[in-house]
């Protein structure tokens, strides 16, 4: 037999292990619904149970914006006393990224246990000296999902999430990354903006155990004690769940989170989120919600504000449908939201690192807090309005005129979607 039938033979060999591969990896993918009368505030327990956790009562959060998050950040690590625990996806070399090592750093040397775990993919860029500069100071670096023969299957699933807890008695979570564009104020083009939280009370143990997840997963280490689960009184009066797991046969959580909550919206729903791309079953309840009377509203960067046009264009494929279920779109220009927030009837939220997208709701391990809160829905929202201001609300009559090459350029990168 000749080359050529066994070059076809091979192939048909690959492409058969890749689909015995995907079809391994793959979650499922199944179109939600709902039906519930109560309203949001009222179900948190179930929330939670849906998600595979508990709600978890007396706490007290902390709203931190744009570059202050790494002023209170630091000091807070700087003041450890046992353990540090900071997991995250993106860090580049830079200023932002070397305060954050000589922190770490200095910790270490002090004598306490720092546990440092950066996803593979997305902080390749993190720079030697800086890995190396922790490592030499005592801290335990590693990376997730490296590129190994090992992780062949699993080289799509990235770690995505933003956690850093510290003495295991005060945590931090939501949308920052490691980068000088996450420094000051979100004040033009080179700065972006964000959003995260500093918690304190019982729910700093769920975040815990989230960053054990994926940390006993790459080393294989499990730590216990009162340096890392210490026993903890209530601090506040806020009732919260974290949203993290994501079985192989069942959707992902953050998945089942935010459908449910947009089924359970009553009045309202605003969501800011840098990257949407919602999936047809997420349309369509956005606009059975409309009909029922709910104020759907997403602020999102434009592409002139993005760091990733393409995925804005991806995202634009949807605007016509959303535009006519009556969801109303909101795009600023001036630089990258990067904040995952959605609140609902003005009592509840979600905050954390998850996009509104397939990648970040079937393949990226992520990471949402489920909060019940009037105050911080509410602050949440002035977070909203205030981009809002100066943002532009795409009408449908001016975006059904765009141009063919317009048109074509969405639907080709919206071919692509899950793997933007």
């Amino acid at each position: 037999m000749g080359g050529p039938f066994w070059g076809g033979l091979l192939l048909a060999l690959v492409i058969v292990l890749g689909i015995v591969v995907w079809s391994i990896r793959r979650h499922r993918d199944p179109d939600l619904h709902i039906e519930c009368d109560a309203p949001i505030d009222e179900l948190i327990d179930s929330l939670a149970g849906l998600t595979l956790n508990t709600a978890v009562a007396g706490n007290r959060w902390e709203v931190h914006e744009n570059g202050a998050f790494f002023d209170v950040l630091l000091e807070r690590i700087r003041a450890a006393r046992k353990t540090v625990h900071f997991e995250t996806f993106l860090w580049k070399d830079g200023t932002l990224g070397r305060r954050v090592a000589a922190a770490l750093s200095e910790r270490a040397r002090a004598g306490l246990k720092v546990r440092v775990l950066l996803d593979a993919q997305g902080s390749q860029k993190a720079g030697k000296e800086v890995v190396q500069q922790m490592r030499d100071a005592g801290c335990r670096v590693e990376f997730f999902h490296k590129r190994a023969l090992r992780n062949l299957g699993v080289l799509n699933d990235r770690d995505h999430r933003k956690i850093v807890v510290i003495d295991g008695s005060e945590a931090f979570v939501g949308g920052h990354c490691v980068t000088d564009e996450w420094l000051g104020n979100a004040e033009d083009g080179k700065h972006f903006s964000d959003v995260s939280l500093h918690l304190h009370g019982p729910i700093v143990h769920s975040l815990q155990g989230a960053f054990s997840e994926n940390w006993g997963g790459e080393t294989g280490e499990l730590f216990v004690g009162n340096d890392v689960f210490p026993r903890l009184e209530p601090a506040g009066d806020v009732l919260m769940h974290a949203v993290f797991a994501k079985p192989e046969n069942s959707a992902p959580a953050v998945k089942i989170l935010h459908h449910t909550a947009i089924c359970m919206a009553r009045k309202r729903i605003w969501i800011q989120n840098p990257y949407f791309i919602p999936e047809p079953d997420a349309i369509d309840a956005f606009g059975c919600a409309v009909k029922k009377g709910v104020d759907v509203r997403v602020l999102m960067p434009a592409i002139a504000g993005s760091d990733n046009p393409m995925v804005q264009h991806a995202g634009h494929r949807n605007f016509e449908k959303l535009l006519r279920c009556g969801v109303r779109l909101f795009e600023y220009p001036h630089t990258l939201l990067h904040q995952k927030i959605m609140t609902v009837d003005s009592v509840w939220c979600a905050v954390g690192s998850s996009n509104f997208d397939d990648r970040s709701f079937e393949t990226n391990d992520e990471i949402s807090m489920g909060i019940r809160d009037p105050a911080l829905a509410e602050r949440l929202d002035g977070i909203w309005e205030k981009y809002a201001a100066r943002a532009q609300e795409i009408k449908l009559e001016e975006w059904v005129r765009r141009s063919p090459w317009e048109k074509l350029k969405d639907n080709a990168t919206y071919l692509i979607n899950e793997l933007l």
